[in-house]
């Protein structure tokens, strides 16, 4: 389970920020919190804002720290080559000129039960226009007070300590590791078990952005494990739309060529026993994104990590988007303690029957635009007072009393 994730010079981030998914001493809905280990986590986080505060730059940060621990293993080198990977260089903060020269940071705290042995890793790292800077890994077991280092590089210091790796294994790292690479993944490409198990984690970790049209097309190409060739998979899916659209009852698949197929949404005829099949990009928006939601939510719920949704409520009704959430809150459902962090206009969820303070999220842009994250668990009025549990979170929030709202005048057009 992911604990914190903590990120610095990102767009429009200039300073450091932590999303925190520790659950705080606060008394409510306290049978969601998970014990895991020594930490007491929670499975939802909700980031509220307004339009272009910088809701979705947390989850570019979250996304670029993933991919570059994914792939980062083929950066550098020959890049005559086709194979090669490009080394994306992070996009930093532009609007001050001391931050567009600095580097970018990432680091995530999270939590893994190994073979019945919980352990807590804290890994992050540094890069510039040049490559990495610096990256470091460590570890605690649940019964130690204190993280021990696995390795540690710094660029400027040329320092490169890899006293946690097998030492049969750092000659190879050494050899191949480029100034874009990071150690965690070459070290999982060269089939080295820890650095392995920290990709694995990110591996595991599912990001999706509604708001962008490219991934929207690749979302709606994409269908379920098997959904093609099993009729199960298919009945499955059926069973998982019918929580909240009875009407399709069977799903039916052509194939168009060797690499795509139609998707048909089967409804029966009133008064009879007829089937009459809808191509599925003919279903409404909202009933096409929960089909694409599916696969997402099967294979986290199955499996647990974090999924990070940006612009969730898009096309969905309110109490759709809340039946979903509770896949996550319940943990009758959510046996693996996966995690679900997203983005949202939406104020349904923005309420003390839903959502604890600590899973409260806002971002707000200041008059240099900057960012700053904040939840309402550790927010204080102009009076120095926190937030009661018994307010209404949505009222007050649009109200402008949390801050994180748009700073609206009157809309006035030009006449000639």
């Amino acid at each position: 389970m992911l604990i914190q994730f903590t990120f610095k010079n990102f767009k429009s981030f200039k300073e450091e920020v932590t999303l925190d998914l520790s659950a705080t001493k606060i008394k409510e809905h306290e049978d969601r919190v998970v014990n895991f280990g020594n930490e007491k986590l929670l499975p939802v986080a909700a980031i509220f804002g307004a339009n272009a505060s910088g809701k979705s730059n947390v989850q570019k940060a979250f996304k670029y720290m993933n991919d570059y621990v994914i792939n980062s293993f083929s950066y550098g080198g020959d890049s005559s080559l086709e194979s090669q990977s490009q080394f994306k260089k992070p996009t930093p903060f532009l609007l001050d000129k001391d931050s567009q020269n600095e580097e970018s940071m990432f680091e995530v705290f999270f939590i893994e039960n190994e073979n019945d042995r919980i352990r807590t890793y804290q890994y992050g790292f540094c890069v510039d226009k040049d490559g990495i800077s610096e990256e470091w890994l460590s570890s605690k077991a649940k019964s130690s007070k204190e993280y021990k280092s696995i390795f540690y590089r710094n660029r400027e210091e040329n320092e490169l300590d890899l006293d946690g790796i097998p030492k049969k294994s750092r000659e190879n790292l050494i050899t191949s590791l480029e100034p874009e690479t990071l150690i965690v993944s070459l070290g999982a490409k060269l089939k080295i078990g820890i650095l392995k198990k920290i990709r694995n984690w990110f591996l595991n970790n599912r990001i999706i952005d509604f708001g962008n049209p490219i991934e929207n097309l690749l979302e709606s190409t994409s269908l379920p494990e098997g959904f093609s060739t099993n009729p199960e998979v298919r009945k499955d899916v059926v069973n998982y739309l019918a929580t909240f659209d009875e009407s399709i009852i069977d799903f039916k698949v052509e194939k168009v060529n060797n690499n795509s197929v139609n998707v048909f949404a089967g409804h029966k005829v009133a008064g009879t026993d007829e089937i009459v099949y809808l191509l599925l990009q003919d279903e409404s928006a909202g009933t096409q994104k929960m089909f694409n939601l599916y696969r997402h939510l099967q294979k986290i719920l199955s499996d647990g990590g974090v999924i990070f949704i940006d612009e969730l409520n898009s096309r969905l009704h309110p109490l759709l988007l809340r039946n979903f959430l509770l896949s996550f809150l319940n943990p009758k459902i959510n046996t693996k303690h996966a995690q679900i962090i997203f983005t949202s206009h939406d104020l349904w969820e923005l309420s003390n029957d839903m959502l604890r303070r600590d899973e409260i999220w806002f971002t707000e842009k200041d008059c240099i635009g900057n960012t700053t994250l904040y939840s309402l668990a550790d927010f204080k009025t102009s009076q120095g007072n926190k937030i009661r549990n018994d307010e209404n979170y949505a009222k007050n929030y649009l109200l402008g009393k949390y801050g994180a709202v748009p700073h609206l005048s009157q809309i006035s057009f030009v006449k000639e």
